[in-house]
């Protein structure tokens, strides 16, 4: 049995109020939160911080970093943005090292789990799985059909009445659902009418939670991704009120993906309005062709842009992420898995903050951990 004590200065629960003490972690699990100061024997001491939960994120582009930045349909959208080209002609060894690496550096950067929309199909998850394999981060994978158009094969020339198609895809669907934990695909507008439709329908009854990419380029896909009524929303960058009211009535979490926004340029999602609709909103870095993996950048962008509180910003980058995913983490409570890091709050870079908190959201970097219970990769 593996038991250790952190002690500091701990960011303790969903409203990260700081609390001088220690917490206990036994097997993987914080098994007391003690506010009591003063020296204990404690494997590190510093700036005690639920670890970050990457909502959303796209790695298997670690392959292709930084290309110019065009529209976003000639880069991303299936079949034939240069992504999706560039999967198709990438080989199994290539495809996993590159993700490898992207994990490793989620890791070195605190972020103790993320969600991966994964395309390629099955080969595309057992890549993922392979990769993940390397280091001690949590992957939940949606994998992607490979005939939804994400690989080129025009979501399987179906339409309505093809139960030729239909069949080959529910076959997938249960293929990929065999290693994965749900399905994710891009748009409504991507997809032939009623595909979009039967991908949801048979993700849930082979069991699988069902995530779908809404209102990034615009609108129109709003309305059609809310009647799949998903588990998982991502972007909601052109969502209205209404539709913000319509997803907290669902209980639908969403997550945003603020710097991918601004670089492929898009627009600024309706953060501030998702919490005032009452919505659970979770931050993701998005494609690792753009941005980093580096959720202390992803956090210090949404504190800048957005009026919210620190508690807002760092929920959105923790508890919100994992509450989303289903993962029992970002948090630091009795009961909860024990994903923290310990922040140097004596490094030059934290030396005399004065407000814990709002340092550790705006200023706070991966140079500043001296524990992580991702680990040393």
């Amino acid at each position: 049995m593996e038991e250790y004590l952190l002690s500091g200065s701990i960011l303790c629960g969903d409203d990260f109020e700081v609390v001088e003490g220690y917490i206990c972690i036994s097997d993987g699990v914080i098994t007391d939160v003690c506010e009591e100061p003063g020296p204990v024997d404690a494997l590190a001491h510093g700036i005690v911080v639920p670890c970050f939960v990457n909502a959303h994120t796209h790695i298997g582009d670690s392959v292709l970093k930084d290309p110019r930045v065009t529209d976003i349909a000639s880069l991303v959208q299936p079949p034939d943005g240069l992504k999706h080209r560039v999967l198709r002609t990438t080989g199994m060894y290539d495809l996993v090292r590159a993700m490898q690496a992207s994990i490793r550096d989620m890791a070195a950067t605190g972020t103790c789990a993320f969600a991966d929309f994964r395309e390629g199909g099955l080969r595309g998850v057992q890549a993922l799985q392979q990769a993940a394999s390397c280091a001690p981060v949590d992957a939940v994978i949606f994998g992607r059909p490979a005939g939804d158009g994400g690989d080129g094969d025009d979501a399987y020339g179906m339409d309505d009445a093809d139960m030729g198609g239909l069949t080959d895809l529910k076959d997938e669907i249960g293929s990929i659902l065999g290693c994965a934990g749900g399905i994710g695909i891009s748009s409504t507008n991507d997809y032939k009418d009623g595909v979009a439709a039967a991908i949801a329908e048979h993700a849930r009854k082979c069991g699988g939670r069902f995530a779908i990419h809404a209102g990034e380029l615009d609108s129109t896909d709003i309305k059609d991704a809310l009647a799949l009524n998903p588990d998982l929303l991502i972007h909601l960058t052109h969502a209205s009120t209404n539709d913000l009211c319509q997803v907290s009535d669902h209980d639908i979490p969403v997550a945003v993906c603020l710097q991918s926004n601004l670089l492929t340029r898009v627009g600024i999602p309706p953060v501030e309005t998702m919490f005032a609709a009452g919505v659970t909103v979770a931050a993701g870095t998005d494609n690792v062709m753009f941005n980093s993996v580096d959720m202390f950048a992803e956090m210090r962008f949404l504190s800048s842009v957005f009026t919210l509180s620190e508690q807002q910003v760092l929920g959105m980058c923790t508890r919100s992420g994992a509450l989303a995913l289903g993962l029992n983490c970002g948090i630091i409570e009795m009961g909860a898995d024990a994903n923290v890091m310990v922040l140097d709050k004596d490094s030059y870079n934290l030396v005399g903050a004065r407000n814990i908190l709002r340092s550790v959201v705006r200023r706070a970097r991966a140079g500043d951990i001296l524990f992580c219970s991702c680990g040393n990769v």
